[in-house]
Parts: structure tokens; sequence; C-alpha cells
């Protein structure tokens, strides 16, 4: 136990404060078991940390583990949450949970048998808490942590405190809010440097190497998360790198799974399984009709990368910015909003606002006379009537 207090405590030392992202404020400390899921390099780690330091309790009674350590090759994760609570522990904090094999049955255990004992964990954004004997549904609360936010982006990088908006006070009041926020800073200049890297915190260890420090957490996802969580073979595994590589020279784009199959020589079924798992793992999103009750086994409308920087990291060449345009909106929109497709526009939301996407001599021809219709355009400061500065829907969080 000294080892793990003493590693944690260094950890707690050098975790960074001044800077916290929107999820911080919606963890409720009193809650038995909180779990926390995202895609690597997110800022999960951080994220517990800061949870932990918030906690004005003693020192012994908080301690944090990263479940990959190979101290946890030789001991049971049972054992020690019982040695911790022993020694007055109250709140406990697992980090990377996906990597321990067995994870979810013996949280569900140590919560059953240790009534007075606080668990944060975090993991991959394809942890299962439903599977088997270890469904942890009744018990977890869950949270999912997105990329950066445009928003958190100019925060972090130029240690500012810009406001949250909610989605129907850009639609009422973007123009104000627009003037409000180009008053202290250039949304244009920041919008392109955002769709290029500003989604990950990789950013802040240097800009000429984030897209190689992006593709390796790929790579991590796909040959070490995803098999950890799912039954995928080595061979699964290149095939759904291959996968992603064509969808990332094609999206976004109406899919032919049929022909998907044939151009990587596996079946329809197989194609959807596989693109159920990269939408698990955050890698991309499908867009469909309905956002509910939906197999993994139907075919989606569109397919899209999970955000713009994944596309300037995996294309050979310089992407499309209208791909970019609309993918940087389904990122941003799908946190709080469920998004759908919809035939008179790109996006619809919450089954009623209709939006188009596109620069700024975009025209409102597609949605003319359909009501609660908007477009987001791009390379515009401030918007006027349905027209909404695309960047501003980097603020919703």
């Amino acid at each position: 136990m000294e080892y793990l207090f003493e590693l944690s405590d260094n950890l707690l030392k050098s975790s960074r404060q001044d800077f916290k992202r929107y999820l911080f404020s919606q963890i409720p400390a009193d809650q038995r078991l909180v779990i926390i899921k995202g895609a690597r390099g997110t800022g999960k780690t951080t994220l517990l940390l800061q949870l932990m330091k918030s906690l004005k309790i003693e020192h012994h009674e908080k301690l944090y583990v990263s479940l990959d350590n190979i101290y946890f090759l030789e001991h049971k994760l049972f054992e020690i949450a019982d040695r911790f609570r022993k020694q007055g522990g109250k709140y406990l904090f697992l980090d990377e949970v996906h990597r321990y094999p067995g994870w979810a049955l013996e949280i569900k255990n140590i919560y059953d048998h240790f009534q007075d004992l606080h668990i944060v964990g975090t993991g991959s954004s394809a942890l299962n808490i439903h599977k088997g004997e270890a469904d942890l549904s009744r018990r977890a609360l869950m949270f999912r942590l997105n990329e950066l936010s445009i928003r958190e982006f100019l925060d972090l990088s130029f240690s500012g405190r810009n406001n949250i908006f909610s989605f129907s006070e850009i639609l009422s009041h973007h123009r104000e809010i627009s003037l409000e926020i180009i008053d202290k800073n250039k949304p244009l200049r920041i919008f392109r440097d955002y769709l290029r890297y500003g989604a990950y915190p990789y950013f802040l260890e240097g800009v000429e190497y984030y897209h190689e420090r992006l593709r390796a957490g790929i790579n991590t996802i796909l040959e070490s998360d995803l098999p950890s969580l799912e039954n995928i073979s080595y061979h699964s595994t290149v095939q759904i790198k291959k996968l992603l590589f064509i969808l990332s020279e094609s999206v976004p784009f109406t899919p032919n799974i049929s022909e998907l199959g044939r151009k990587m020589g596996i079946s329809r079924d197989v194609i959807l399984r596989y693109l159920y798992l990269l939408e698990k793992a955050e890698l991309i999103f499908q867009l469909r009709r309905e956002t509910r009750g939906i197999s993994y086994l139907s075919k989606p409308e569109k397919l899209y990368l999970h955000n713009p920087n994944i596309s300037f990291a995996l294309s050979p060449q310089r992407p499309d910015i209208g791909n970019l345009r609309e993918t940087f909106m389904l990122n941003q929109l799908s946190v709080k909003h469920d998004v759908t497709w919809t035939a008179n526009g790109d996006f619809c939301i919450d089954n009623k606002y209709i939006l188009e996407v596109g620069g700024k001599k975009k025209t409102k021809n597609q949605i003319d006379g359909i009501p609660y219709s908007f477009i987001a355009a791009d390379d515009i400061e401030t918007g006027f009537g349905n027209k909404i500065p695309l960047w501003l829907f980097g603020f919703l969080y």
C-alpha cells in the first residue's frame, strides 16, 4: 500500500489544476460508484486527479491507482480495496479500468461488500457495464467525456475563461454572443487551428508532433483497448485498421456496405460489426434516422470520423473543408443533444431543429420554408437571422 500511496501522491502533486474539463462540475461526490468513459487522450486521468484533489478529506482517505500498473499482475483489486478501507480509506480512484482482467466483476464485489467506500473509475469509451454477471448498470452512475470543445481549446491555450452557451441561447441570441466573444478573440483563426489540432490536449506537448501522437493513440485503441474489452483476433484488428483508413479517405459519405465488404473481402455483417466497434471506440460516428433502439446490424445513413483532427492524422491528403465542417458540428452537438439524419438538411437536432452546414455563401434554398431551420456558416464572425457562425457551436460545453 505504501508503494501505491507514493505513486498517488506524486501524480497528485504534478496534476494540472488551473484548467478543468466541462465534466468536472457534473461529477457528484456523494455517489458510491461513478464511471467516466471517454476516448484515449481526452484527459480522463487529469480529470480523475482533479476530482481527487477537490475532496477536502485527509490524505490517507483517498487513493489513486492506475490498473495498467504491473503491480496488479500479482495483486487483486478487491484485496487492495479491502486493505485501503481498513486503513481508513473512503475514496478509491481507479484509472484505466478496462486494462484490468475481470474489472467489472471485482468492482461489483467491492461495491456490494464495502458500502462505506466510494469508487470513481475511468475507462475506454468502449466499456460495457451491462455484461453478464458483472452488470453494473444498476450500481454505476455513467458519464462520457468528449473531446475538447473550441471553448476549452481556447481556455487551455490562452488560460482564459469563456462562457458556455446552450443550444437554444445560440439559436436565439447568436449575434450578441458572437460580438461578446470576438471582442477579445479571433474565432476564425482559432477555429482553423482547432480543426487541425484542438480536439485533444496533445497540443500542449507541441503542435509539431500532434498528429503523430494522435496516430499512436489510435493504434493503442485498436491494438490494445478494444481487444481488452471485445473478443477480437489479431486478424480482425488488422481488418478494422484497414476499414478505418478506407473511411478516413471517404467520409462523410453514404455507405454502401456490400461494396465495402467486397473491397475488404469480408461479409456485410462483419463490416457492420467493425463499424459498431469503431463507433464504440469513438473513432467514427454513424449518423442514423433515429438514435434509440437501433441494432448495430442496421445500416447507417452516413459515416463520419469522430472529430476533424482524425482526418488530418489519417488522410494522406489535406481533408476537404466541407467534410471537416460537418464532422465538427456532429462532434460538438452530440455531447448534449440527439443528432439524426434528415433529408432536408445536414442534421436534425432533438427531432426538431434542422441545421445546414456550409461556407459563408451558403444560401437557405435547401431549408427554405422549413420551420426551425438554420444555417451554420463558416468564415463569418457574426451572423444574422437564421444564419449562425459555425465556430459558435464550439461553445456548447
